[in-house]
């Protein structure tokens, strides 16, 4: 009915959401998150790493900098697990439909939405005076800096929900009776 219609097609919206993420994940990790993890000489070129720098003195993120062990811990997840998974899920949810991919999906958007929850704790409530480089001060600089991760918590949420609540993603195939 008109009903399963809509709900059709606000699925293939979310998967082409999803499809998206994925794809834009690829460079973002290759080209600023791994530069974390890299020393300051490192593989990247001089532009890209201006890029960084410009961006943790824009948006007061010395995480990406300095990273604490335990960022660096996330961002060896992202490197190894994380990165080898965005291609296989950006072609899952663009092609859509594909039940094979609910059970890694969930298993990949618990894992990302359990590390943003220890990353906005502490850009929420880390005092960053001590900090090498400039981290966030006030309110308004800590939320600004929260914008830029919250995305990274809540399509992964979403993509949790949807591989749970979805119908698409639920039903167990039906034997064919011969």
């Amino acid at each position: 009915g008109p009903r399963g219609a809509a709900m059709a097609r606000a699925l293939r919206c979310l998967e082409a959401v999803f499809a998206l993420y994925f794809l834009s994940h690829i460079p973002v990790t290759l080209l600023i998150d791994l530069q974390a993890l890299l020393p300051a000489a490192g593989l990247h070129p001089q532009q890209l790493t201006e890029l960084l720098q410009w961006y943790a003195a824009t948006f007061r993120d010395p995480m990406m900098l300095q990273p604490p062990a335990w960022f660096q811990a996330f961002i060896y997840c992202e490197a190894f697990l994380q990165l080898p998974f965005f291609p296989i899920a950006a072609y899952a949810f663009m092609k859509g439909g594909c039940k094979w991919i609910r059970t890694p999906a969930i298993i990949y958007s618990t894992h990302v939405a359990t590390t943003l929850f220890a990353i906005l704790a502490h850009i929420l409530f880390h005092d960053f005076s001590a900090s090498e480089h400039l981290g966030p001060q006030t309110l308004r600089e800590r939320l600004t800096l929260l914008s830029v991760y919250v995305p990274y918590l809540l399509i992964p949420l979403l993509i949790l929900f949807t591989m749970l609540c979805s119908p698409q993603y639920n039903q167990v195939e039906k034997r064919k009776r011969k």
